[in-house]
């Protein structure tokens, strides 16, 4: 005897199979579909990346070359600020030494013509006339002369003398002495033998310089005239005229 219900079996597996064999290929074109847009978007990135990474470097290379470009042309601008500030300076220093030199050549001069008070070492000249007998020689080569006064200015000056006075009164460029027989006049003052003649300066240089062999000593010497050297004396002399 045959069983009837055989057939409803066979239907049922081949239709449970079927279900099975579509959901399997449903999933794996699922998968597949999501793994090629996956691919895809991934190769999508990588093209972006590779393009954006590009386009950055061109512009980071493109701002680091201006940068450098400005950098030197700051740096060229600061190289000549630092010129001009160094001429100044020495401008500046060049000045201040100048202002210096003159300040003092000021004041030497303000002393050489009597404007200021000076005070210092020195040296004290004395002349004196010679013993003589006024019955046998003529006076006069025996008395000094502003021509002697003169010689033993001169040779002070020209050894460096700051100022000079006669007899305590002090000389300046215009001065004028004048003998009249035994005296001597100075600016329109007279003075008796004998004469002092104060110089302040470096009192070695001027002894030595009067001490010269030919020099002024021996010329004076040599016309009677009597002469005593007194250095390294303290001399002051006052002032002679106010700057208007």
């Amino acid at each position: 005897m045959k069983n009837p219900k055989q057939p409803k079996k066979n239907n049922r597996t081949s239709f449970s199979k079927s279900i099975i064999f579509s959901l399997v290929f449903l999933v794996l074109g699922f998968i597949m579909a999501y793994s090629y847009s996956l691919s895809q978007e991934e190769e999508a990135a990588r093209n972006f990346d590779g393009k954006s990474f590009s386009e950055e470097e061109k512009r980071f290379r493109g701002e680091l070359i201006e940068q450098q470009e400005r950098n030197k042309s700051l740096r060229e601008e600061l190289q000549e600020k630092q010129a001009t500030v160094q001429e100044y300076e020495d401008s500046f220093s060049d000045g201040e030494n100048r202002f210096a030199d003159y300040t003092e050549e000021a004041e030497a001069l303000r002393r050489y013509i009597g404007i200021l008070p000076v005070k210092g070492d020195g040296l004290k000249v004395t002349l004196q006339d010679g013993d003589y007998e006024p019955d046998s020689v003529n006076p006069n080569d025996y008395i000094v002369h502003e021509s002697h006064v003169f010689q033993v200015i001169n040779e002070l000056y020209i050894s460096g003398a700051q100022a000079i006075s006669i007899n305590g009164q002090r000389i300046h460029a215009n001065s004028y002495i004048v003998c009249t027989g035994p005296v001597i006049t100075v600016d329109g003052v007279q003075y008796p033998a004998p004469f002092t003649i104060e110089a302040i300066g470096e009192p070695d240089v001027l002894e030595s310089s009067m001490k010269l062999s030919g020099g002024v000593m021996d010329q004076l010497v040599n016309d009677n005239i009597i002469v005593t050297l007194d250095a390294g004396q303290k001399i002051s002399m006052p002032a002679l005229l106010t700057e208007s």
